[in-house]
């Protein structure tokens, strides 16, 4: 087991009810020492522990996230960095030079709701809290994360649903395998997308938005083909399986607002705000 990423699923434990409390503040600027009451802890110790977990110190996690609204504001700069990933260049982030080689299982397994199927699964430390990883027998299925005052078991279930007639095995030591692959810096696992064919073209449109970037729903529906199409487009979001690799927390409401996330606002606010540090840089305090 890696002992950062328990220390950093440790961390976030103590961040999470901040993270939630900037991701609706953070344009205000909040003071330190009222983030840290946000998350129970003195100034100091807020401070230590968030720039342990982020890289960077609140006041500039906050700057790197406000850099990248104003850039998202700007329009459509963001075509040209599409066009960058479809050209295969890398970025500054690490995320930006995932290459996703699609393989979908065939109609038959998605209508059979995963019948035939074996599933591995595991929970496992993540830098956002304790994660679920699922393993298909082609690579990666799904990445969950558990919920402020949810047990395994409801995560669990919240997974399982999806695909309830597959072969699922609990295997920690696959899963912790494949945690290392997802957050670390090597080569990324390939991902399995099962699902209806309109949700995974809105997934597939969703590893179009660069990092540190952010689209409305809106945007998304018309960049998977289907403009006007806002509503289901943000159902589709919803199903995401992959959190995370399939960038679901990229996705917010057309007035800028960072809405509900399927595990967490925090995490969402957590994963822009990491995003936006590793794009536009940050000085760590």
């Amino acid at each position: 087991m890696s002992l950062h990423l328990i220390q950093r699923a440790e961390d976030y434990a103590r961040m999470e009810a901040a993270l939630e409390w900037l991701g609706a503040r953070w344009r205000e600027r909040p003071s330190l020492e009222a983030a840290a009451e946000a998350a129970g802890l003195s100034p100091h110790h807020f401070q230590r522990v968030f720039t342990r977990w982020a890289g960077v110190s609140p006041k500039s996690f906050m700057a790197a996230l406000a850099h990248a609204e104003a850039r998202r504001s700007l329009g459509e700069g963001a075509n040209l960095l599409d066009a960058a990933w479809d050209a295969g260049l890398s970025g500054p982030s690490r995320l930006h030079d995932l290459f996703i080689a699609h393989e979908a299982v065939t109609p038959g397994e998605v209508r059979r709701r995963g019948e035939g199927l074996v599933l591995r699964y595991g929970f496992t430390p993540s830098p956002f809290g304790e994660a679920l990883v699922v393993i298909a027998p082609r690579g990666l299925a799904g990445l969950a994360f558990t919920r402020a005052g949810e047990t395994r078991e409801e995560t669990y279930h919240d997974m399982h649903r999806r695909w309830p007639a597959a072969d699922w095995t609990l295997d920690d030591a696959a899963a912790e395998a494949m945690a290392a692959r997802v957050f670390g810096d090597g080569e990324r696992p390939q991902l399995v997308l099962m699902g209806a064919p309109f949700q995974i073209q809105v997934w597939k449109a969703l590893l179009k938005i660069a990092p540190g970037d952010t689209l409305s729903y809106g945007e998304v529906a018309s960049l998977a083909g289907k403009p006007g199409a806002a509503r289901a487009t943000g159902a589709a979001i919803g199903a995401n399986p992959i959190s995370l690799l399939i960038p679901c927390h990229r996705a917010i409401a057309a007035d800028g607002r960072l809405t509900g996330y399927h595990w967490g606002l925090g995490k969402k606010i957590a994963m822009l705000g990491e995003e936006a540090v590793r794009r536009y840089g940050g000085a760590a305090a």
